[in-house]
């Protein structure tokens, strides 16, 4: 679980994002990020049991994101992250195509997986792949308990036009105007500071793998 002097940190980080505070609270930005690495190696853990392409000795350095910021060509530059992102798949953050990811962040955390806006031609693959497959694709974001967990896919980027190649009135033309196919779920600060979050991103995992498994089925 994550604790609360992580979360504290954070908080803190908010509020004095800049590189002389950070120096001053650099021992507690290493404990936080120890705890979240002690996190990661349970959610590792976890998927590993759930998806045979996250080996269980997969390293939690390599699917923890740095927490400084690339302000070269951004108009914030604020040093640091506010936030801890996890990223994991057989290659751990640095992957292309579908997996999963768990943000840590005081009043914003939330579990998602899915593919983030894919490159054009795997874009295509997936769109091609919930046309051909659209049973098979409804069974998934239509099934009860993966509803209760995420609801529907996230529309992030969503096209207000109809996507080359398909017509206005496609019966999935609504999915098809996606240019992510991700779900995710919020988590409370309570929930990522109880001993109880290991089963609800297990939960989660569970019903993100079939979604997962079709994606990479699409881009194969």
């Amino acid at each position: 679980m994550i604790t609360r002097s992580t979360l504290d940190f954070l908080s803190k980080l908010q509020e004095n994002n800049h590189r002389e505070w950070f120096q001053e609270h650099k021992s507690e930005y290493e404990s936080a990020r120890e705890n979240v690495y002690e996190f990661t190696l349970a959610l590792i853990k976890i998927l590993s049991e759930i998806d045979p392409t996250v080996p269980a000795d997969l390293d939690p350095k390599n699917c923890v994101m740095r927490i400084y910021r690339d302000i070269r060509f951004s108009k914030d530059k604020t040093p640091y992250k506010t936030n801890f992102g996890i990223a994991i798949s057989g290659n751990g953050k640095n992957f292309k195509g579908p997996g999963y990811y768990f943000h840590i962040q005081p009043g914003k955390s939330f579990i998602a997986g899915g593919s983030w806006f894919p490159g054009a031609e795997e874009l295509k693959a997936i769109r091609q792949e919930i046309d051909y497959n659209a049973s098979d694709f409804h069974d998934l974001v239509n099934d009860a308990a993966f509803k209760e967990m995420f609801g529907d896919l996230d529309t992030e980027g969503k096209l207000k036009t109809v996507p080359k190649g398909y017509s206005a009135d496609h019966p999935e033309i609504e999915y098809l105007k996606l240019k992510s196919f991700t779900v995710s779920r919020l988590v409370t600060d309570a929930e990522l500071s109880s001993p109880k979050v290991n089963a609800l991103a297990q939960a989660a995992f569970e019903k993100l793998y079939p979604l997962i498994v079709f994606l990479r089925n699409a881009i194969a």
